[in-house]
């Protein structure tokens, strides 16, 4: 079982969190932004990964800390849980339809982190969640799981499928990557063998 657990204790947050890979989509989550929360749990769902994430942020600021941690800790879960990522995938991409929406992400677990976003969202916030605080999210989780991250919405109407559609794609392009190969077992996933 490649599992992971951890704690990150800062000035603005406290964010503890546990991480299975090979999980069964079992969820408990609590960042104090429900919207949030609900994209964790769908992922959790989705990617069939176990997932326990508590966060207590200066929410009484803004939710930037909160939810930028909260991506640090899923970066640093993933990170930790996979080891020296022998024998998985490594790179993985899910198109999903949300409705009248269409999204697409692509991730590479290679070492390198950069991110590309583009989440069409047009409002400030969907539910309790200002939106423009994804991209912090998706950045934070990108340079602490050693990740490319390009996350793209290609067209539609609804800001909630958007982001909800990024989500789920996010979900499954990671449970690709994460997933291991056993003809790949005994081999770190690169030609330069080491990542």
């Amino acid at each position: 079982m490649r599992e992971a657990t951890l704690e990150r204790n800062t000035k603005e947050t406290k964010i503890s969190g546990s991480l299975r890979i090979e999980g069964a989509g079992q969820y408990d989550v609590s960042t104090g932004v429900r919207f949030l929360d609900h994209m964790l749990e769908l992922f959790s769902k989705h990617g069939a990964f176990d997932l326990t994430l508590h966060a207590k942020g200066d929410l009484d600021v803004d939710q930037h800390h909160t939810v930028e941690d909260a991506g640090i800790v899923l970066g640093d879960l993933f990170s930790k849980a996979l080891g020296d990522r022998r024998g998985i995938n490594r790179a993985g991409y899910f198109v999903q339809p949300m409705d009248e929406t269409l999204a697409l992400v692509a991730v590479d677990l290679g070492g390198r982190p950069a991110l590309v976003y583009d989440q069409q969202v047009n409002v400030v916030h969907v539910g309790d969640l200002q939106t423009e605080l994804l991209e912090d999210f998706f950045l934070g989780f990108a340079n602490h799981a050693g990740a490319n991250l390009h996350a793209k919405v290609m067209y539609g109407r609804s800001n909630h499928h958007k982001i909800e559609a990024i989500f789920k794609c996010f979900a499954r392009a990671m449970r690709y990557a994460c997933s291991t190969d056993e003809r790949l077992k005994d081999q770190l996933p690169s030609t330069k063998g080491l990542l």
